[in-house]
């Protein structure tokens, strides 16, 4: 079976051929194709096997790597898994090297390849390389049907590119071409859908009964939207019917997927949830917006009437009904999102806010509405600024020349 290094404390060690730093009194040289620490006492290599995969257990990138070393059942010396930990963590220079975007998987290349290549980053790029450097060990993964290229390129582009916005705090965002979590969870579960329309009919792999590499891929992923999804909303299922008994299925009668979801399970649940609290403070799970719905929620559902001059798929802009000024118009969010007050807002309403702003300067330019030569914008927040309506919106005024605030 496979040997499965995972340390999860940083330590110094070196890194990859024609780097070398000193750190904490260790210092890294390289004299062959092998990493290597070296000290005053000797040189030691960080691993005699023919491969480093580097990746930790709640991956699910690195799981699709894994799935294919556990199904083969390649050795220690084939393959030794070690946590990027080792090298000091996933923004060490020497994991760098590696992995340039400072992602899991790598893999280190340790023995003569004919390619030249040292190392290997991307979890389909190296799961590649391994079914053809191991072609007649264990299954293909690689069954003559087309649906496990087209899963898991979908499942490249459109899953794994925006599965941040599932467990990545507010400052991470925008996740992809999402601004915002609620649009982003939208969109992952619309590619799940997508993705269940590619499976096979029969048998128990995506593919049929054949093992692939789109189960590989998928399967990982899968965990991660069956366990965090619930959190965001617990009203429906987290996976489409199709997929989830596929995914069952593979989770109670597949060992190495079993072993697979065990792995990423305990992780998620021991250290991202309990130990971490880690969805406690993310929008949507931990947090949701609570406060009482206001008038412009009806506004907005177009129950109670209104003299809109703007709006689009976010934004409404009407004019208020107690103008202060000749030309007063108020530019709302169409869903609220959590920003009853501006002090309410995160990185995760960067987006919406812009579009507030240049709605409001659009508006301002409008002289059918009644505006001249510039126009004041204004945001209340709280009783303190005066808020009436706990619903954020611009006041856009103009008309006139305005005196000074205050």
């Amino acid at each position: 079976g496979l040997f499965t290094t995972l340390l999860l404390s940083a330590i110094d060690i070196p890194n990859v051929s024609g780097f070398s730093t000193a750190r904490r009194g260790i210092t890294t040289v390289t004299t062959t194709s092998k990493l290597t620490m070296s000290s005053s006492e000797a040189e030691t290599p960080l691993s005699n096997s023919d491969h480093i995969l580097f990746d930790m257990p709640v991956s699910n990138n690195g799981a699709r790597v894994r799935a294919i070393l556990y199904y083969k059942q390649l050795s220690q010396q084939q393959v030794e898994i070690i946590s990027p930990m080792k090298l000091g963590g996933l923004k060490s220079e020497e994991f760098l090297a590696l992995s340039p975007q400072g992602l899991m998987p790598a893999l280190t290349i340790q023995k003569e390849h004919d390619s030249g290549m040292t190392h290997l980053s991307e979890s389909d790029t190296i799961a590649r390389y391994l079914l053809a450097e191991y072609a007649g060990t264990g299954p293909s993964f690689q069954p003559d049907n087309p649906r496990s290229n087209q899963i898991c390129r979908w499942h490249d582009v459109y899953l794994t590119t925006i599965q941040g916005c599932l467990y990545k705090p507010a400052s991470r965002f925008p996740i992809g071409d999402y601004a915002d979590r609620k649009s982003a969870i939208s969109a992952f579960q619309k590619q799940l859908k997508t993705i269940e329309g590619f499976m096979s009919d029969d048998g128990m792999y995506l593919c049929g009964d054949e093992v692939s590499l789109a189960d590989a891929a998928l399967f990982p992923t899968c965990i991660f939207a069956n366990y965090m999804l619930p959190k965001f909303d617990d009203s429906q299922p987290p996976l489409p019917p199709k997929l989830n008994t596929w995914f069952d299925n593979l989770r109670t009668n597949d060992s190495v997927f079993s072993k697979i979801y065990k792995e990423i399970m305990d992780t998620l649940v021991t250290s991202w949830e309990e130990k971490n609290h880690r969805w406690d403070s993310i929008w949507l799970a931990g947090q949701r917006d609570d406060a009482p719905g206001t008038i412009f929620d009806k506004i907005v559902a177009k129950e109670i009437p209104a003299t809109i001059v703007k709006e689009d798929e976010h934004i409404l802009a009407f004019k208020d009904i107690s103008p202060q000024a000749p030309a007063h118009v108020l530019v709302i969010p169409k869903d609220r999102n959590g920003l009853t007050n501006l002090r309410k807002a995160s990185a995760e309403h960067t987006d919406i806010l812009g579009r507030l702003l240049v709605a409001g300067a659009e508006i301002a330019n409008d002289t059918e509405l009644g505006f001249g030569d510039g126009a004041r914008f204004v945001i209340n927040d709280g009783d303190d600024g005066g808020q009436e309506v706990y619903h954020v919106h611009l006041h856009v005024l103009g008309g006139r020349k305005l005196g000074p605030m205050g």
